[in-house]
Formats: structure tokens, sequence, C-alpha cells
């Protein structure tokens, strides 16, 4: 290999390196979830800021399992949505200002899961298109109030076309943009952010994942900066 390549692959590499995302461990960036060690979730509905009425109903048909699985006992949803209707709540902003601490009173929940959907949209344009879903998530404490987890992602899904023929791939790209179904998209989001929250008791890397280098710095409030 010449040296003119050697410095060429270099750069190459220093500039990659000096893109790469910030990655931290759990531990540095959730130390609270450690702390507090929350064993029960609550779910309330979406705050939906995208232009998709039916988002909110959608995505919450995603949440629970990858929770679940994190090793969390999650407060079933339908009961949880059965008791806030009950109180006129029916939208995740007009709990916004609620304070943690009553859902401990009404619910007994170790931590309360905000979650806001920023995008839930269908694009399409003449050579090709997508379909997005972003949504930024918060886990509050019902003891303390204060946010002991936090992690935003956007998942882009490609519909384009890509036969090289210009007009069947409009054709196609248009086809399957309109029928591609949000929920796997949605269900994409949920098990590349939860991932990034520490495993819960019910799980067997529980206690033993804060060393795990998942977490993107740029993608989480708490540790920018």
């Amino acid at each position: 290999m010449n040296l003119g390549r050697v410095v060429l692959l270099s750069a190459v590499t220093l500039i990659l390196a000096g893109c790469a995302s910030p990655m931290i461990t759990k531990q540095e960036a959730f130390p609270k979830v450690y702390q507090e060690n929350p064993l029960s979730i609550l779910v309330v509905p979406a705050i939906n800021n995208s232009t998709a009425a039916d988002a909110p109903d959608l995505y919450s048909t995603t949440i629970a399992q990858p929770i679940a699985e994190a090793g969390y006992y999650v407060m079933p949803l339908p009961l949880t949505n059965f008791i806030l209707n009950s109180e006129g709540i029916t939208d995740g902003a007009q709990l916004q200002d609620v304070n943690a601490i009553k859902f401990k009173q009404l619910f007994d929940a170790d931590a309360v899961l905000f979650v806001t959907i920023n995008q839930w949209d269908t694009n399409y344009y003449v050579t090709g298109g997508n379909v997005t879903v972003g949504a930024e998530f918060n886990l509050v404490s019902t003891t303390t109030n204060e946010v002991l987890w936090n992690y935003n992602n956007i998942i882009v899904h490609n519909t384009s076309g890509n036969s090289g023929n210009l007009i069947a791939d409009i054709i196609a790209t248009a086809i399957t943009t309109a029928l591609t179904d949000y929920v796997p998209v949605a269900r994409i989001v949920n098990a590349t952010v939860v991932n990034t929250l520490p495993a819960g008791r019910y799980n067997a890397k529980h206690g033993k994942d804060g060393l795990e280098k998942a977490v993107n710095k740029n993608l989480s409030t708490q540790t920018k900066g």
C-alpha cells in the first residue's frame, strides 16, 4: 500500500471517528434508575404532536411489550385508560403538568412513562417515499417527581421503488408508501429506545448492565452538554 493511500485512509478514519455518535454507559446516563430501582411502570396516553390523529392509539399497541421484556411490570393499559377516562382524561397533553406523585396515589406505580409522538408521517415525492415515526420517552419517578430516564428516536422506513424503471418505481413507491403499516415502524422505535433503559428486576441483566455503552449521548436531554 503506498504512502498516499495510507494517509487518505487515515484521514477518512479520523473523519468517521469524529462523526461517530458519542456512546456512554447506562450507569453514566441514567444513574437515578439504578438508585431508585423502580419495579412497576404506568404508561399514560401519548402526547401527540404529529398530524396523525390515530397515532396515540396505534402507538399504545406497541409500547407495553418491550418495557415488560426489559424487566418491568407494566400496569395494564386498558385499566389505566379506563381509570383516566373516568376522570375525563383522554389525551396525554392533559397530564403534562401533573405531578407524578399523584400517579403513586392513584395507581401505586413506581414510575410513570410519558411518550410524546413528534412524527408519524408518510412522505411521498416523485422519485421516492418514506414513512417516519419519531417519539420521545420520559420515565418519571412517582416518589420524587424527577426524570429517571429520557430518550428519543426517529426511524425512517424507506418505501422507494428501485427497479431502475422510473415510471414503475413511481407507481411502486406510491403503492408501498400508502400501504405501509406504522405499527412495525413504531415497534422498531420502541426496541431501539428501550434498549437504553437499564434492565428491570424481572430481567436477567438487572443490576449487571450499568457498564453497557448503549446510550447515544445526543439522544437524551439528560446527558447533553
